[in-house]
């Protein structure tokens, strides 16, 4: 009998997180699935990898193993990028997404992803880039698409194409002659509170105009197009997701003689014990977003 990759994963994800219970949330498989691969590794080897009486502690053939496992994972993952063909690799790959980056050209990069690999499980999670930094360092999702950097000596950034952030109001509300009186009797739609991009805005907003000016967050982008469509407020927008909304005379750019600065994404993984995978897929992402850039903002 002779221990499996699934028992060596398994094991490396409960010796980091020191819980059954988080590691089966984070494979997604039921806590006995968990609890079963442990013990078999450990019957496989003859030893006893963690101490159950601290909490889930290793043992000192626990801590040996942890290297050499991390070795293991590596070599499957040279394997795969050199020996196996990429149309073959079948493993689940978690993604964690901006809601910028899934109304762009998410269906773009998940369709080129699945060409270069038809047999990947993909799983998809959505949420603002802090979130999405601290899943992918506590190792609940295997790659993001987020507004990065990711300050972390074990993540990998392959910078994507920005977005350019402007200003957008409909044309059908009569709006004040100054800047003031607009960003004072108007609220800004935006991005969700919590990301970068609000907290700046919000920090700009109240050295130019003071108090009086009022943020409306939201997590859809959609919906912050449609309600500036509405005439509920100005928006401050990613340019490349207005083309329909211009196009149709529901909004227009309007210049108040400043403007947010344009949002910086990267593709993150990370980079150790395996990142073959995740250097692909970053390489995927870039070109996705360039050929978006290229076909939207030509």
């Amino acid at each position: 009998m002779r221990f499996t990759l699934d028992q060596i994963q398994t094991f490396l994800t409960v010796a980091r997180t020191a819980s059954m219970r988080q590691a089966s949330e984070e494979l997604y498989l039921t806590q006995p699935a968990v609890t079963a691969r442990i013990r078999n590794l450990e019957q496989v080897l003859g030893v006893e990898l963690f101490d159950r009486r601290a909490g889930m502690r290793l043992t000192k053939e626990g801590v040996a193993l942890v290297n050499y496992a991390e070795q293991y994972l590596k070599l499957n993952d040279l394997i795969l990028r050199d020996v196996a063909q990429q149309s073959s690799v079948e493993m689940l790959f978690r993604i964690g997404v901006s809601e910028t980056i899934v109304q762009a050209w998410l269906p773009e990069f998940i369709a080129r992803l699945r060409e270069a690999f038809p047999k990947l499980r993909i799983e998809i999670d959505v949420d603002i880039s802090r979130n999405l930094r601290d899943r992918l360092i506590g190792g609940a999702i295997d790659f993001a698409l987020l507004m990065g950097p990711v300050s972390e000596f074990s993540v990998e950034n392959v910078a994507l194409p920005s977005f350019e952030i402007a200003w957008f109001r409909t044309p059908s509300q009569t709006w004040p002659g100054s800047d003031t009186e607009t960003f004072r009797n108007w609220p800004v739609i935006t991005f969700a509170r919590g990301t970068r991009p609000f907290r700046l805005l919000k920090e700009v907003l109240l050295e130019r105009y003071g108090p009086e000016a009022v943020l409306f967050p939201s997590s859809s982008l959609s919906a912050c197009f449609r309600l500036v469509a509405s005439g509920l407020g100005v928006g401050a927008l990613p340019l490349a997701l207005a083309g329909p909304y211009l196009a149709n005379g529901e909004i227009e750019r309007f210049d108040p003689g400043w403007g947010p600065a344009p949002l910086d994404f990267t593709a993150s993984y990370k980079a150790v014990p395996s990142g073959t995978l995740g250097a692909r897929a970053a390489q995927i992402a870039l070109e996705s977003g360039l050929a978006y850039d290229k076909n939207n903002l030509s």
